[in-house]
């Protein structure tokens, strides 16, 4: 690796790593917020709701990607990607200073979510760009390479912003922490965002993006030209739901429900959760760029499918052991072990393991043997996670002509991570709770993995028979299958929003109160993408245009 490119890859990373920071240590402290942005007499609607004001922030993210890959195809890469940093920054150090629900009432959540749907703004423009710009520096034949360095961002800003919330915990009691600690992860971002913007100043403009404007090969209206275009947006839809859904699904599912599984369904104690998810997300990040690598010699298809595939068959053996790990009912108590203090029961059990219950609930701790499991199951989890994210920049990049390539790359790979992967651990907890009151399901706590598995299920297919790969020359066209099928993604999408709408939704509606977050995101979010993008999707390929090959070369 040169040092230019060296330095290229360093400045786009750190500036990427800063943004997904700021994202995310939203919900790396969303039980904290919980108790100071909202009411605190219903913990668990407060908490629904705070995972709903987090999720705000990724439905916002195609519009994002809408509005800045506008300006970043028509002035630049380099200058957008400058301005996203400088928003992102700024919302997330504007979070730490609001006042809490107790202060000022209603008004608290209300700033926190204007704050957050800047956020999540601000990042829609930025992966895309940064992604963009690095794989138009990059040669061709070592993109994948080179783009998955930007793809171990996400994971390292999960565990600094993770890293962080553990430094000021062990600094601070825990009356400090959560009379004022909680605030520092947010404000020192400023410092980070300040040094990125330094670093970023000094980098030039994408190599061909500079030609492409000497050339007079730049979109004069990208949008018009990104889904006013038959031709590209059948890419679009392509991208979306060959690749990027499933994608995303199984990053949140990998990484931020596997820490909302052990906090709120399993009730492990929060700095052992972290501590767990730190470990193995650092084990696993470098298989992002060992993928990255692989793609670029096997090609991005077989690599991002199979961890898809993976993540489909082994979701449910897994978080099935993590609970298992945690669940007091299959241990064996220590006879006599029972004490109390300051007013909480504290229990020990043979293995090793302590259950403290506290008036909200009970906390788990358990020994390092178990600890160490629970640790090579994250490990697997963000395995599949490298697999089908660490190609997946390049791939985008490689679908799409360069004037419309910051657009038309940014909006697929939004709606996949931030509507169906960004919804799912507030869909998945919401699944959990109901199904909790249900008798008659033997595991309640495995009913949130409905929702990523079907939608898997979904991208697996049409990736396996509509996508091809520019790295592998030999394919098969499938036209009969594709066009068959293109029935079925008409049916399906039809009848799913019905049925989110009409079975799922109108109960809700009809309850109201704490289930109207839920209702919101089934009806105006997930109903409408889900029924219109796949009955697209399905006219496109019953009318054959998925016969021919890829346009971007």
């Amino acid at each position: 690796m040169n040092k230019k490119l060296s330095y290229i890859i360093g400045a786009s990373s750190v500036g990427t790593l800063i943004e997904w920071y700021d994202f995310y240590i939203f919900g790396s402290l969303a039980t904290v917020l919980s108790t100071k942005f909202f009411p605190t007499d219903n913990p668990t609607a407060a908490f629904l709701n705070t995972l709903a004001t987090f999720a705000a922030g990724f439905v916002v993210r195609p519009f994002g990607a809408l509005f800045f890959g506008k300006i970043g195809d028509v002035i630049g890469r380099k200058y957008t990607f400058m301005v996203t940093l400088m928003l992102m920054g700024g919302a997330t150090f504007a979070i730490g200073l609001i006042p809490s629900y107790q202060s000022i009432g209603a008004l608290a959540p209300i700033l926190v979510l204007i704050l957050r749907l800047l956020q999540g703004l601000a990042l829609g423009g930025e992966y895309g760009g940064a992604a963009t710009y690095v794989a138009e520096h990059s040669p061709e034949h070592q993109r994948g390479f080179y783009t998955s360095w930007i793809q171990t961002t996400a994971t390292l800003g999960l565990i600094i912003s993770l890293g962080v919330i553990m430094l000021t915990r062990s600094l601070l009691s825990a009356e400090e922490f959560d009379h004022y600690g909680w605030r520092i992860p947010f404000l020192i971002s400023i410092v980070m965002v300040i040094g990125s913007i330094i670093v970023r100043k000094n980098m030039a403009e994408s190599p061909l993006f500079e030609e492409a404007k000497k050339t007079g090969n730049v979109a004069k209206n990208p949008l018009k030209e990104s889904f006013g275009n038959k031709l590209n947006l059948k890419f679009v839809l392509l991208a979306l739901f060959g690749a990027t859904m499933g994608q995303g699904l199984v990053w949140y599912t990998g990484q931020f429900y596997a820490q909302t599984f052990l906090l709120k369904i399993c009730h492990l104690e929060e700095t052992q959760t972290n501590l767990i998810l730190v470990i193995g997300l650092l084990a696993g990040t470098p298989l992002f760029v060992l993928f990255g690598a692989l793609s670029d010699k096997l090609g991005r298809k077989g690599i991002m499918l199979a961890g898809m595939a993976l993540a489909l068959f082994l979701y449910r053996p897994i978080f099935s052991t993590m609970y298992d790990l945690v669940d007091t009912k299959q241990k064996t108590e220590v006879k006599g072990s029972i004490t109390y203090e300051n007013g909480n029961t504290i229990r020990t059990f043979t293995d090793g393991t302590v259950e403290t219950t506290t008036e909200k609930g009970p906390i788990i701790h358990i020994p390092a043997t178990a600890q160490w499991k629970m640790i090579g199951l994250i490990f697997c989890l963000i395995s599949f996670v490298s697999m089908a994210y660490g190609p997946i920049a390049a791939f985008l990049v490689e679908l799409f002509p360069i004037k419309i390539r910051y657009t038309s790359m940014s909006f697929p790979y939004h709606i996949g991570n931030g509507i169906f992967g960004g919804l799912m651990p507030a869909i998945a907890t919401f699944l959990v709770t109901t199904a909790s009151n249900d008798s008659t399901i033997a595991k309640p706590y495995l009913e949130g993995l409905n929702y990523p598995i079907a939608m898997i299920s979904v991208c697996l297919i049409i990736g396996l028979v509509y996508m091809q790969d520019v790295k592998i020359k030999k394919t098969y066209q499938l036209n009969g299958l594709k066009r068959l099928l293109g029935i079925v993604w008409i049916l399906l999408g039809i009848s799913t929003g019905l049925y989110l709408v009409y079975f799922q939704a109108m109960p809700l509606w009809e309850k109201g109160g704490n289930d109207l977050v839920p209702a919101i995101i089934y009806t105006f979010i997930l109903a409408p993408f889900i029924s219109i993008g796949m009955s697209l999707f399905g006219y496109f390929a019953l009318t054959g245009e998925f016969d021919q090959k890829n346009h971007a070369h």
